[in-house]
């Protein structure tokens, strides 16, 4: 692949939610641990340099406070997130649809949402040249605030299926217990 035309693509599921009684799933907030790794995730991105430049993610508050985790320690790289409804309890197919629409000019797409279309979404994009390692880790466990980071030359509106290579799979979860 030619570095000039490489886009990343950045699949986050959501940092660990919690489980209040009586409030609507979409309007779970995370956890005590999930703010943390939600800011964990952020630094692993800037520190290994897959800084989006535009980030769609789910309407749900616990995606949303990810996301403001994330783009906190991005700092001034951070781009204003863009709100898609079209994210919540999406599967892949709907995911992808939402990536199918994404403008030529992005070329580092940051996606957070949730399981199963997360998960779902990384086997699907994964091609056969994909880091063994990495899709093995994203097939196994996909966990909260985990994500899969891909690299296309594929137009957005042309991904389907394995074409996107799978180049890394990371969990702050996996990092703490290392």
């Amino acid at each position: 692949m030619s570095k000039h035309h490489v886009k990343h693509l950045i699949v986050l599921r959501h940092a660990k939610a919690a489980w209040p009684e009586g409030v609507a799933d979409a309007d779970r907030p995370l956890a005590e641990r999930g703010h943390a790794d939600a800011q964990e995730a952020g630094r692993w991105l800037l520190k290994h340099d897959f800084v989006p430049d535009f980030i769609l993610c789910s309407t749900a508050l616990r995606t949303r406070q990810t996301t403001t985790w994330v783009c906190e320690e991005l700092g001034d790289k951070a781009p204003t997130p863009k709100l898609e409804s079209g994210l919540y309890a999406a599967s892949a197919s709907q995911m992808l649809a939402v990536v199918n629409h994404v403008p030529e000019t992005v070329r580092s797409l940051l996606i957070v949402s949730h399981m199963p279309g997360v998960q779902d979404l990384a086997l699907r994009l994964a091609s056969r040249d994909s880091d063994q390692e990495a899709y093995m880790d994203a097939a196994s466990h996909f966990p909260t605030a985990g994500f899969a980071v891909f690299e296309t030359e594929a137009h957005w509106a042309e991904l389907d299926g394995q074409d996107a290579r799978l180049v890394r799979f990371a969990s702050p979860r996996a990092k703490k217990r290392r």
